[in-house]
């Protein structure tokens, strides 16, 4: 409190201080108030006149309102910012205080600081007036930006968001005066600070519907649309790209938070709706000006034309009239706009194909109402640009430029024929628009004929990535189960090109393949699309059995080489990143070979040919001293290949087949390769990948037949390639952090995963190893520790991959090899629990119920040992004596369970426990464990409590208890998980009423 008012008193002081040193200093005010908020000093809560002690700097200078007003802003963007190192309930209780008890009086005392300024001459020429302005028009913003229901809203997804207003705010919302204040605003200042009263305009349009009561929105509504009227009415301001952006986003969320019906009954609608067209009409004309912000304006014109089925309204929505000239103006104007790109070599807006795809996504709405007319638009100039490359094609003096000219329209051509076929599926469709598909389709046909028959001397890439859009479109429209054979769209198909069905279509496609995958080697992007098209073809049953009776299906599975398809090749000019793509091309591959496969060995051996030669060449060149770097690409587009193979066999019969053709005889290569190239992760990582997916038990396709002993020599091979790794990897001594991850901690967290899935595959009998001497199983486990103690705990966490696999793996050990796991040398055992007791914080609930599940299983071990302690029989002195070390350990080392037992606790009362089951198992062993701990635990959160709730508390910790006996069965940790739902709501409904304390986690945390 002293330093707060110290604070206060310097900054009243010395008002003219460099900003930022107030901004420092503001902000340890804001931080203070806020870890104060529910401090009493004789029965007043002390932090909480700040509003009072504010109003002291408005009645002083200019200087001092400034101040004043940040102050308050500071506090209130404090109060709604989450500190992710304390809990999140105590957080949502100091801001849902702070809202309840001053947040409405801040908003309102902006609001008149704000009419005060407006009902003076503003003299927009004084900086300081300028910077008083500016600083309550980010007060009002971080007001409404407040997070009212603890809903922590992705600020990316801003278009869909509802501000939750409290009703208590309603009177200030139903005022006229307020929504006129801020457009009022906005006509009067300048850029920088008008941009600001449109952010706020922003939010006042995003208000919760159940704010108001019909006639209520209906008139609330009616504001926002006047002031739409008038500010699209006098344009001037919108010349700047700041308001502009705002205003995009203003328009946007009208439609957002009201329905069309709503919108179409308000008077000034019609001839809003038409200003609204013609800013639309004239910010696509302008492509180059602010792209970022035409996506809000096409998002207000797809939920409208979206919501014209559901409207029940009388009145005309008119977007029948204008809605086609948006779909005409965004045609055009993109079409003009590439002569312009090409002469002026301007930034081309086909190279940023993400918002490319989203616009188009978004236009395809818009464009199929009167799709009659878009479609005569496109047709019309489909046709014209064709011919007009024709010509330019056959004449002798075709220029470079105009042809290039002509391949860019051609390329938005054929991404908005795609766009508008696609949007068949989100808007009603008849009969009559399928022929016009039709139409549209037979020229996106006749082009990519066209341009195939140019490759490989002249190649566009912007019109293939336009191409394989609109395949990608067509597919998902008329190609698949769902479609009736009957569909128009191949009427005239049919007549020009003679496809009258999707079997027809599929030859296409497979052609188009086929011919990119030939020519287009040398081009990752366009190879990468393509083999994602194919990949995307090969998931349907029903498509793959139209699949494979096509010939170039037929002539892809005999002939997967790099003579035939260059990208599979090891070309120097290939980076080694480049061939990633070859895995996509082999699951697509290996799906539709499995179509006919059956039991035929002799056809898979046929398929593996090409990776046979390869094999045998690696062999027989691997330990001369030349050409290492094309053995290097050779074996690293095999495991590739290998992988993409191996994902896609899901069945026994087939897995064993791979199984039966790698192994012994081309594993030992890709061991070698390991050993040698450890430090090359550009190697090491695709061929530790084939071997993970390789242990993946998925569809039980490892379950062999019990005579073969598969299972364990594949486990043996992993066991040598972990081993060789990981040994040669800790070799590398200290990296930088930049280095860490790619050098060492992805081909951990790859060897980790192999681990996990050999594991918990239930395809090999561990205790066999010991039983026969076989040391593999020991040696992995070894391996395991070793990398594990080479990783610090910070970067376990850090890393997502990295502890998604280190978890999973350590609940399996603690499940199934306990054995191992107290067998541990006291210092790595340490390390292990201390991992699961940082991991048990997390907010990855998969590898925080990792945690738990480990927890459980340790704990469970420690309890039934200690049960047996006075039953010794000889039979089982082998397992108590390994019980006996890790009891010895934790009577060493007792502050390592009520550690966890704090972390647990605190969770369940006072964090947001998205895994209470998982949370609840491992807390009773522990409980039972340490009762005389939770006791002191128990007492801790009473004490902290005022009078009036410690009965409360103290009867929900019987209630918690009630009924568990002392023992860890099934059923009565069922009642414990029970009553641990119950104990933690009401728990939070006792903390959540009005109360003199702060919450007590960190002292449990302690």
């Amino acid at each position: 409190m002293d330093i707060r008012n110290y604070i206060l008193n310097y900054v009243a002081s010395q008002p003219k201080l460099a900003p930022f040193v107030i901004q420092a200093l503001i902000q340890v005010i804001a931080k203070i108030t806020k870890l104060g908020w529910f401090e009493v000093q004789k029965d007043q809560f002390v932090f909480r006149e700040v509003i009072a002690d504010v109003k002291k700097f408005l009645q002083g200078t200019v200087e001092h309102c400034i101040i004043g007003a940040i102050i308050l802003s500071e506090l209130t963007q404090e109060m709604n910012l989450i500190d992710y190192s304390r809990p999140s309930a105590k957080h949502r209780k100091i801001a849902t205080s702070f809202c309840d008890t001053s947040l409405k009086d801040i908003l309102v005392l902006a609001c008149s600081l704000l009419k005060e300024v407006l009902a003076k001459p503003l003299n927009l020429q004084d900086q300081c007036q300028q910077n008083l302005v500016m600083q309550v028009l980010k007060l009002v913003l971080n007001c409404l930006n407040f997070d009212f229901i603890g809903s922590s809203a992705d600020e990316s997804a801003d278009d869909l968001c509802t501000v939750q207003i409290p009703t208590t705010w309603r009177t200030i919302f139903l005022e006229p005066e307020t929504l006129d204040l801020f457009f009022n605003l906005y006509h009067s200042l300048p850029p920088l600070l008008s941009q600001l009263a449109l952010s706020c305009l922003v939010q006042f349009a995003s208000t919760r519907r159940s704010l108001f009561n019909s006639p209520e929105r209906a008139k609330y509504l009616g504001n926002l649309i006047k002031g739409v009227k008038r500010i699209l009415e006098n344009p001037q301001g919108l010349s700047d790209p700041g308001n502009y952006h705002e205003f995009c986003r203003f328009l946007a969320r009208l439609k957002t938070n009201y329905q069309l019906g709503e919108l179409v009954t308000v008077k000034e609608y019609p001839e809003v709706i038409r200003l609204i067209a013609n800013f639309t009409i004239a910010s696509l004309q302008h492509w180059e000006f602010a792209p970022n912000s035409v996506h809000y304006l096409l998002t207000l014109w797809q939920r409208m034309v979206a919501s014209v089925p559901f409207v029940r309204s009388t009145e005309p929505h008119l977007l029948d009239t204008y809605a086609p000239e948006i779909t005409k103006t965004f045609i055009t104007s993109r079409l003009e706009s590439v002569a312009i790109v090409v002469r002026d070599h301007l930034d081309d807006p086909l190279d940023d194909t993400a918002t490319v795809f989203q616009q188009l996504e978004q236009l395809c709405t818009v464009s199929r109402c009167e799709y009659e007319k878009t479609c005569a638009l496109l047709v019309q100039l489909f046709d014209q640009n064709a011919q007009n490359y024709q010509k330019l094609l056959h004449s002798a003096s075709g220029i470079t430029v105009d042809i290039t000219i002509q391949e860019g329209r051609l390329a938005w051509l054929v991404y908005l024929v795609g766009t508008v076929v696609g949007g068949r599926l989100t808007y009603t469709s008849t009969d009559e628009h399928d022929a016009m598909d039709g139409e549209l389709s037979c020229r996106v046909f006749q082009l990519i004929s066209l341009m195939d028959t140019r490759l490989p001397r002249c190649s566009n890439e912007k019109i293939e990535f336009a191409v394989l859009w609109f395949l990608d479109q067509f597919r998902k429209t008329y190609v698949g189960d769902q479609l009736q054979r009957t569909s128009k769209v191949y009427a005239r198909m049919s007549e020009v090109l003679g496809i009258t069905d999707d079997s027809h279509v599929l030859e296409t496609f497979m052609t188009k393949i086929v011919t990119n995958l030939k020519y287009w080697g040398r081009c990752e992007p366009v190879i990468s699309r393509t083999l994602q098209f194919l990949n995307d073809l090969s998931v349907g049953y029903i498509l793959l059995k139209k699949l494979v009776k096509i010939d170039a299906v037929k002539f892809m599975l005999k002939n997967h080489t790099s003579e035939h398809f260059p990208f599979l090749g090891i070309s120097e000019s290939y980076s080694l990143s480049a061939s990633r793509c070859r895995t996509t091309f082999y699951t697509a591959l290996t799906r539709l070979l499995m179509v006919d496969l059956g039991e035929d060995e002799d056809e898979f051996e046929n398929f593996m040919l090409p990776l046979t030669v390869a094999f045998e060449t690696v062999l027989q060149i691997f330990n001369n001293n030349f050409k290492q770097e094309d053995v290097k690409r050779m074996l690293i587009g095999l495991a590739r290949d290998l992988r993409g193979i191996a994902f896609a066999l899901n069945t026994k019969t087939s897995y064993t087949m791979l199984f039966d053709w790698i192994y012994p005889t081309y594993l030992p290569i890709l061991q070698n390769a390991v050993e040698r190239w450890y430090g090359e992760p550009a190697c090491t990582t695709p061929i530790l990948k084939l071997m993970a997916e390789l242990m993946q038990n998925r569809s039980q396709r490892l379950n062999f037949d019990v005579s073969s002993p598969n299972g364990i020599l594949l486990f043996r091979e992993v066991s040598k390639m972990v081993c060789t790794y990981g040994n040669q990897i800790l070799s590398l001594g200290s990296l930088s952090k930049d280095q860490i991850y790619p050098m060492k901690l992805k081909g951990i967290s790859i060897c980790y995963s192999a681990l996990k899935s050999a594991l918990c595959g239930n395809y090999v009998s561990f205790g066999i190893f010991k039983l026969y001497g076989d040391n593999h199983f020991d040696n992995v486990l070894q391996a395991f520790v070793k990398m594990l103690l080479s990783v610090s705990h910070s970067d376990l966490l850090q890393y997502r991959k990295l502890s998604q696999a280190y978890y999973p793996l350590l609940e399996c050990l603690t499940q199934d090899h306990m054995n191992f796991i107290i067998n541990l040398e006291p210092p790595v055992l340490m390390y292990v629990l201390t991992s699961v007791s940082q991991g048990l914080t997390t907010f990855d609930t998969v590898v925080s119920s990792s945690c738990c599940t480990s927890l459980d299983y340790i704990v469970t071990y420690l309890f039934k040992h200690i049960a047996k302690e006075g039953k010794k029989p000889l039979r089982c002195r082998e397992a108590t004596q390994a019980g006996q070390r890790l009891f010895h350990f934790m009577q060493q080392n007792p502050d390592v369970l009520q550690q966890m037992m704090s972390v647990l606790m605190n969770t369940i009362v006072f964090e947001d426990c998205r895994n209470q089951w998982s949370v609840s198992r491992p807390l009773l062993g522990l409980i039972l464990l340490n009762e005389k701990y939770f006791s002191e635990l128990r007492a801790s959160l009473i004490n902290s409590q005022p009078l009036p709730k410690q009965e409360i508390l103290a009867q929900c910790f019987r209630n918690l208890m009630e009924g568990v006996e002392q023992n860890l069965s099934i059923k009565n940790r069922d009642r414990f998980t029970q009553n641990l739902s119950v104990f933690r709501r009401d728990v939070a409904e006792a903390l959540r009423s009005d109360g003199h304390t702060e919450q007590c986690s960190l002292d449990m945390m302690n």
